[in-house]
């Protein structure tokens, strides 16, 4: 590979800027629903879920709870999910989808319909790439 100083001769370069752009992508397809990308991911796991203590939720989106913490409280301000202690163990907090909440996620139905017409990769190519970034990730 030559120099392993160079730009051209890095993977974390490729990764990085295809994750920008993946996002830059996302951005007008979220805009109309209130939602950042981040918050689109979270809402993902909340939709599947229902409800999930915010260290499950950390967890899943492999975020810190100090990146977490105010993005749900805005979510929670925008009525998509609540925030309480759990009545178990008041340590941990719970996040509960709200009626709001699950309704925004009849409205985000068509951005992975989109976003996929904005990837440029047959079905082979684009399951081969999700093998391999999350071989990458369990690697690192």
């Amino acid at each position: 590979m030559g120099d392993p100083l160079k730009l051209e001769n890095q993977l974390c370069f490729p990764l990085y800027a295809c994750a920008k752009e993946v996002i830059r992508a996302y951005t007008p397809l979220l805009s109309p629903l209130g939602l950042t990308y981040t918050q689109y991911i979270a809402m993902m796991v909340m939709w599947e879920h229902k409800e999930i203590s915010i260290k499950e939720m950390s967890e899943k989106l492999m975020l810190d709870s100090g990146t977490l913490t105010p993005m749900l409280k805005k979510m929670e301000q925008s009525g998509w999910l609540v925030r309480r202690r759990s009545s178990e163990d008041e340590r941990v907090v719970v996040l509960t989808l709200t009626e709001a909440g699950a309704e925004l996620k009849q409205r985000a139905a068509e951005v992975p319909l989109k976003m996929a017409q904005c990837v440029k990769l047959d079905s082979q190519e684009a399951q081969t790439l999700y093998y391999l970034l999350n071989k990458l990730l369990k690697t690192l």
